[in-house]
């Protein structure tokens, strides 16, 4: 049997990462994962890489490209004939994107010297784990002084929506529709139900999203949730709050989709339905009772700040334990328990993690919300800048948005910055470095921002907080 300083179950952003920095710090490291492109060859990266983030922007990309060219670039003076899309090539395009990614993936566990097995790894006690690798019958054991699970999530399935493949799909079916539906339902307002509803919105599909909830976004800032809703609905998305699913039907090539709301009962009929109700952690056929670890009434495996279960020896990071189920989050607690395994101080300030939804425009934000704030009873004041306002966005013609800052009445020390705007993923980084730093608002007031530049929206935010905003 072959014994590793550190065996990490999954090659997803948290696994792939956790492996790698073990194998930096000089610890003999196996990474283990059983996902396989439509070839049946290994594919490391996870969900994220290989059925959800990047392809998902790949085709934001792409049906973004052509919403543009249709309906917007025609002030610039830019004008086309017959335009159109060719949805096979910009499947291909994604399909390539995400075979580029996963051999670099794969390429960097080579480089670093990181054992790697295309199997589906089981659990057995005592820090031992048994590998299943398709087609063999035989199932190799190995142990590890440490065990680092990181084996993500899959799609909540409720069972009164059963999916067929077909006419009612996951988040994984709607990244590979051969067509544009010419009506698309979406059960789900969040992340994941909002961006590929955008994709295909903007591709043609008459988009219509049923949210069980009533409110929009809920964990967002409001201002920003609103903003973001108004510019979703302009585009031509349908978002219908507090409508419960009571029903689906398949039959003749359509989907009958029976809801219910504060107005009654209701039918839609749609093409082909996404149903994106969250996800769930993956922990099925993984050992976990066998291994002594417990779970909680969701199916999370419980750990300590440290990302330590209650096994010794056995540690768990991503979309299976608690906290946002966010890529770059799992990246830094696959390096925190790296570090933490080679004897360092590894650590996550969960304070500062940036959430981003990537519609257009772009929504993101770190921090606490106004909200919470209030019912925390704590006193701060809000700054915030739109758009509108912006030079850049002027020039861009691309107005829509804000920029909202809330900092501690008190201290001025930043508490939370709330984006909706054109490239929000990337303008957040000015403000999760401002917080990781203990910045004031004051601080990114006095900083100088280039001009002209989105980024001066986050200056000029900063500058609303002290009520001395310049441009607006």
């Amino acid at each position: 049997m072959k014994n590793y300083d550190v065996a990490v179950i999954g090659a997803g952003p948290g696994g792939y990462v956790a492996a790698i920095r073990c194998a930096q710090l000089g610890l003999s490291t196996v990474c283990i994962d059983d996902t396989r492109n439509a070839s049946g060859q290994p594919s490391p990266g996870g969900t994220c890489l290989n059925i959800g983030c990047i392809p998902s922007k790949a085709l934001l990309d792409s049906s973004h490209h052509y919403y543009r060219l249709c309906h917007e670039l025609g002030e610039h003076g830019i004008h086309a004939g017959d335009v159109s899309i060719d949805i096979a090539t910009m499947m291909r395009r994604k399909d390539k994107v995400v075979a580029t990614l996963t051999k670099g993936v794969a390429g960097l566990l080579r480089k670093n010297k990181v054992t790697s097995i295309a199997g589906r790894a089981r659990l057995n006690g005592n820090q031992q784990i048994e590998i299943t690798v398709a087609g063999d019958e035989a199932k190799p054991l190995i142990s590890a002084g440490s065990i680092i699970i990181a084996t993500g999530s899959v799609p909540a399935k409720p069972g009164s929506i059963p999916l067929d493949g077909d006419r009612v799909v996951d988040s994984t079916g709607a990244l590979m529709f051969a067509e544009i539906p010419q009506r698309l339902g979406v059960i789900g307002a969040g992340v994941i139900g909002l961006e590929l509803g955008s994709v295909w919105s903007r591709l043609g599909s008459e988009v219509t999203i049923l949210e069980a909830i009533d409110g929009f976004l809920p964990a967002a800032e409001p201002d920003i949730a609103a903003e973001t809703r108004k510019q979703l609905e302009a585009q031509g998305l349908t978002i219908r709050l507090g409508a419960k699913v009571t029903a689906t039907r398949v039959s003749n090539a359509q989907v009958t989709v029976a809801f219910q709301d504060s107005d009654g009962d209701h039918q839609l009929t749609v093409d082909r339905l996404l149903v994106a109700v969250g996800r769930k952690p993956n922990t099925e056929g993984l050992g976990v009772a066998e291994a002594g670890l417990a779970l909680d009434e969701r199916g999370f495996i419980p750990v300590d700040e440290h990302c330590a279960t209650n096994v010794p020896g056995i540690f768990a990071v991503g979309d299976v334990v608690r906290g946002p189920m966010l890529a770059h989050k799992a990246s830094e607690e696959g390096v925190m328990v790296a570090e933490r395994i080679a004897g360092q101080a590894g650590h996550v300030n969960y304070n500062t993690v940036p959430w981003v939804i990537y519609t257009h425009p772009e929504v993101a934000w770190v921090g606490q919300t106004s909200q919470a704030l209030t019912a925390q009873g704590a006193a701060f004041r809000a700054g915030q800048f739109p758009l509108l306002a912006s030079g850049r966005a002027r020039a861009m013609g691309d107005t829509a948005g804000l920029v909202k800052i809330l900092s501690d009445s008190r201290t001025d020390r930043i508490l939370g910055v709330h984006i909706v705007a054109p490239n929000a993923s990337e303008l957040i980084a000015e403000a999760v470095l401002a917080m990781e730093f203990g910045a004031s608002a004051e601080d990114i007031a006095r900083t100088v921002h280039a001009h002209p530049t989105l980024a001066e929206a986050v200056h000029e935010a900063a500058l609303a907080v002290d009520k001395r905003a310049i441009h607006f």
